[in-house]
């Protein structure tokens, strides 16, 4: 495992491709317009340089960080790769052509792996012609500094498979735990409900985004309350992965709550729009 291939390089595809390159891997961004690789470059560059001036890296080490990652929007170099890992847009169709497209390209050793934090690590196996060497490898956002990395089985995919992965995790400085393919894993499982049933309180009149953040912050000793960090998700993102839970499962419980609805449609996203639940300058 010393050839990646990533395909997408938006905040999670370059993240995590610093963070394989920062571990002496060959990593290779693929997109698919030459504007979006030349923004990821001048991304890449820039947090290159703030971490050389926060003494993170001396200038040899992000120099030579930078030379083992190159950008493309050619599929072709994916041949060479040992790995490849997909971080595209969160919607099944799109990554299942990615993987469609990869597959013809791909020596059969190469395994396959997905970013995806809320679709079934077995579909998309299904959908490419190695399920064996298919398996979630999720990273958490911010990659380069969130520990936590869920290699995740899906219903074909071989003990030898999983182990490469599990390792190459470690490897590269990660903590890893072993998922079973399930809706949301282990993490957003948890962790959407949560943030939706916060909005259920907000609907609801029972306090309002202050004080619920408060309470979980000062009662649960959560450095980040739920409405913030759905902030910080995106509200739309949010309102994707209920929706996925809640059509995987049909739980009730996973049911969206209203109010994200209605602030998806105003476009109150959160950070990335300047207002959510809150406001931000």
């Amino acid at each position: 495992m010393n050839r990646i291939f990533i395909a997408g390089a938006g905040t999670m595809g370059l993240d995590i491709a610093l963070v394989f390159a920062g571990a002496g891997l060959s990593v290779t961004v693929r997109d698919i317009s030459d504007a979006i690789i030349e923004n990821a470059k001048a991304k890449l560059d820039g947090t290159l340089a703030k971490l050389k001036d926060r003494k993170k890296l001396s200038p040899t080490e992000a120099e030579a960080i930078r030379s083992r990652i190159r950008f493309t929007v050619d599929m072709a170099p994916a041949k060479d790769a040992d790995l490849v890992l997909e971080a595209v847009v969160e919607r099944f169709e799109i990554k299942e052509a990615v993987f469609r497209e990869l597959d013809a390209l791909c020596s059969p050793a190469c395994i396959f792996c997905s970013n995806t934090s809320t679709i079934s690590i077995t579909r998309m196996a299904a959908s490419c012609g190695r399920p064996d060497r298919f398996v979630g490898m999720h990273f958490f956002n911010p990659a380069g500094t969130m520990k936590l990395v869920e290699v995740t089985r899906s219903l074909t995919t071989s003990d030898e498979t999983f182990r490469v992965v599990y390792d190459l995790a470690k490897r590269i400085g990660k903590e890893p735990v072993e998922v079973q393919d399930s809706p949301g894993f282990i993490v957003n499982r948890l962790l959407i409900p949560m943030m939706n049933e916060a909005a259920f309180l907000l609907q609801e009149g029972v306090a309002s985004p202050e004080d619920i953040d408060k309470a979980m912050q000062l009662g649960a000793n959560h450095p980040m309350g739920p409405l913030h960090l759905a902030d910080l998700v995106g509200i739309d993102v949010l309102l994707f992965a209920c929706d996925v839970l809640f059509e995987e499962t049909h739980d009730p419980k996973f049911r969206a709550c209203t109010l994200l609805r209605k602030m998806a449609r105003a476009g109150k996203l959160g950070r990335k729009t300047g207002e959510g639940f809150f406001r931000y300058h």
